[in-house]
């Protein structure tokens, strides 16, 4: 792994939605100066959104076609 474990973190959260059922979520956080380590940085063009999200349909393949 190109990161040494002191230099990520990760939280999960779980818990019931509006709906009743069960939803969870996670964070991944990388400390800065691993990410530069590597060349990336805040300051980056590609770091920020650069264009609109694809439409509906191209996640919902997406999310048909994936391999758990």
């Amino acid at each position: 792994m190109p990161f040494d474990q002191t230099e990520v973190r990760w939280d999960l959260a779980c818990g019931v939605g509006a709906d009743g059922r069960w939803h969870g979520w996670f964070d991944v956080h990388i400390n800065a100066d691993a990410l530069r380590r590597h060349g990336l940085h805040p300051d980056q063009p590609t770091a920020r959104v650069a264009a609109p999200s694809p439409p509906g349909w191209w996640h919902a393949a997406a999310e048909r076609h994936a391999r758990w």
